[in-house]
């Protein structure tokens, strides 16, 4: 019988799950939420939205495919920790270059395999996301990484899960943000848009620019001024981790230049739009993340299959004066999923239309903000708010 290195995941309510190690070893304090993918892993440990978190995925068997260079969502990981049922040592991918415990060992993910991921994350539904910590037998005893943590070890654990600092309340953008801007090569001439940076994944970047967008990346704390010294065409507002509600200097760079050009928001740059107008939002109990939620599209009636990770929802109530609509909401728990504004060619959604991971039916909207600012700048009419004067009548 082959001996595994024994693990603890240990969470501030007190429950303890026992584990092996898998990974790089160490120790790591986090967040802890849970996604439904079943493929994905990669683009997920590499999505910046998951910094400070800690993920257990829902799928039982991880790492069969390895990683491939070109399914890195950023430069390199941002989560705090993995989960799973079983980690696969071996894999068979045409495409891949290493293992996942490789990948893991080079960029310091801590891991944990063989709990009981199913009462993890009926834990999570039912009490809420939770503050919890990886810790691996071999980093804190070295000389003897196969026996089990005393009732005492484990207490400190709980206790140190309980004393980390809460993601509500921080502004977590300045540690993913571009510290530079930068521009994305593309094949051919199209349209300006600064894109925003809180956090923006690589697959957002191409699909903007696949449909005839020349992207600028820009840092999250650019000005009004700066944006529009870069005589842009358009501006897309990112995806991010962290509580909406702090990067002030962010929702007031929104409203400065809100209706002077096409703007579109992804995820944390949908929550910004929200609170830039004085809108409100809210810690969901444990958020959506996977590939498999389902959205209604209000303007057209159609559902879409669509890819998540957020923990913040926006109140569409709270906004003042009507100055958002909503678009989209999710099929659920009826929380917003898109909105557009009532009189500017300003929209956004809450979830992931670039699909990375999971499913491609929300790519319109890539094309619909190419449109938007074609639009724009022939004075033609915003397709969105034609769309909403159908919808509603006027």
């Amino acid at each position: 019988m082959i001996r595994k290195e024994r693990a603890i995941l240990a969470l501030e309510d007190g429950t303890v799950y026992r584990g092996y190690a898998f990974g790089h070893r160490g120790e790591t304090v986090g967040e802890v939420v849970f996604n439904t993918s079943m493929t994905g892993y990669q683009e997920i440990m590499t999505d910046p939205s998951y910094n400070g978190q800690i993920v257990c995925m829902t799928y039982p068997h991880i790492g069969n495919y390895g990683v491939a260079i070109y399914d890195m969502e950023s430069n390199k990981p941002y989560v705090r920790g993995f989960i799973s049922r079983e980690f696969s040592e071996s894999y068979s991918n045409h495409r891949a270059q290493e293992s996942l415990e490789r990948f893991m060992q080079d960029h310091g993910i801590v891991s944990i395999s063989g709990i009981d991921t199913r009462a993890l994350v009926r834990r999570l539904r039912s009490g809420g996301v939770v503050k919890g910590v990886i810790a691996h037998r071999s980093f804190t005893h070295p000389t003897d990484p196969y026996g089990e943590f005393t009732p005492e070890e484990e207490h400190l654990l709980v206790q140190r899960a309980r004393n980390h600092e809460d993601i509500d309340g921080r502004d977590m953008t300045p540690e993913v943000t571009t510290p530079l801007p930068y521009a994305y090569p593309t094949l051919q001439e199209g349209k300006r848009v600064v894109l925003m940076d809180f956090g923006i994944k690589h697959s957002i970047v191409k699909n903007l620019a696949r449909v005839g967008i020349e992207p600028i990346v820009v840092p999250a704390t650019t000005t009004p001024s700066q944006i529009m010294a870069l005589q842009p065409h358009g501006l897309f507002l990112s995806n991010g981790p962290g509580d909406p509600a702090a990067p002030t200097y962010a929702h007031e760079t929104a409203w400065n230049l809100l209706g002077l050009l096409p703007t579109f928001g992804i995820c944390l740059g949908h929550q910004i739009l929200g609170l830039a107008v004085g809108g409100k939002t809210y810690k969901m109990k444990f958020g959506h993340r996977g590939g498999n939620q389902p959205v209604k599209n209000l303007l057209t009636g159609e559902i879409e299959i669509t890819s998540q990770n957020h923990g913040y929802a926006v109140d569409i109530d709270s906004i003042p004066n009507g100055q958002f609509i909503a678009t989209h909401i999710n099929l659920n728990d009826n929380t917003l999923e898109g909105m557009a504004h009532s009189r500017y060619p300003v929209f956004s959604v809450q979830y992931h239309p670039e699909a990375s991971p999971g499913p491609h039916d929300s790519h319109y909207l890539f094309q619909r903000f190419i449109e938007e600012i074609n639009a724009f700048d022939g004075a033609t009419g915003s397709p969105i708010q034609k769309a909403l004067a159908g919808k509603l009548g006027v």
